[in-house]
């Protein structure tokens, strides 16, 4: 197994929802930032990919697990893993745990490499993750299969300047944003999710509109990005009651 990083953190008030939890949306932030953290200290900064490779890190799934969500105020540590890779994938275990040490958010990101020019995947060059000490594994790990959605809501969004990142691309927790927006208010404030899988199949062109269509059955709801005609990423949600409601 890879090197382990920790950091402690407070939830801050712009983070909370109106149930006073932190986004998910943030929760992927926070823990992309204490993921950086560590390529920084370990010499492999994003900043350091692009000057030595002309590459970027690309995230193509992920795979997260709520017990609860943290609320506004609470300290939280966030610790990271680099787990495995192989040629083409790299994967990354985040645990979010509460002032008790309680796991409360588990999630693995898939990681790609990209050439910044060409937009293509690039292999995984064992000197590249050699800093964080993962481990050599050809075993992939598989998502689920996404069915297309048959009879779906949907709501339409512009894709705006701020909602994207350095390298020109929509910034990943952005898609959770469109994702959790179109269930609505009166559902959002009585549910949160207790499964998220979570694919991107394309990136999402800036300056364009973009469809946030899903699938609601019971507690599990099925979604899709959709922009140009074509899927942008899916996801699958099993949700659970908020405690008290």
């Amino acid at each position: 197994m890879g090197l382990t990083y920790q950091m402690k953190m407070k939830i801050p008030f712009d983070m909370a929802d109106m149930n006073g939890h932190i986004k998910l949306p943030d929760v992927i932030l926070l823990s992309l930032q204490v993921s950086g953290m560590q390529s920084i200290e370990l010499g492999v900064s994003d900043k350091d990919m692009l000057e030595r490779y002309n590459l970027v890190w690309i995230i193509t799934d992920y795979a997260i697990d709520v017990v609860r969500l943290p609320r506004f105020a609470e300290e939280i540590t966030i610790e990271t893993e680099a787990l495995t890779y192989n040629r083409l994938f790299c994967y990354r275990r985040f645990t979010l745990y509460d002032e008790a040490g309680q796991e409360i958010i588990r999630m693995v990101a898939t990681f790609v490499l990209m050439d910044r020019d060409s937009r293509k995947v690039h292999a995984v060059e064992p000197e590249i993750v050699a800093p964080y000490q993962s481990e050599f594994d050809k075993k992939l790990i598989r998502g689920p299969k996404y069915a297309n959605l048959e009879d779906p809501i949907s709501k339409d969004y512009h894709v705006r300047f701020y909602d994207l990142d350095m390298n020109g691309h929509v910034n990943n927790s952005k898609y959770l944003d469109w994702i959790f927006e179109v269930m609505g208010a009166d559902f959002l404030t009585k549910y949160i999710p207790k499964k998220i899988n979570l694919k991107y199949v394309k990136e999402v062109r800036p300056g364009g509109m973009i469809a946030s269509a899903y699938e609601l059955k019971g507690l599990e709801s099925k979604h899709e990005i959709i922009s140009d005609g074509e899927i942008n990423a899916q996801a699958m949600i099993t949700w659970q009651e908020i405690e008290g409601n």
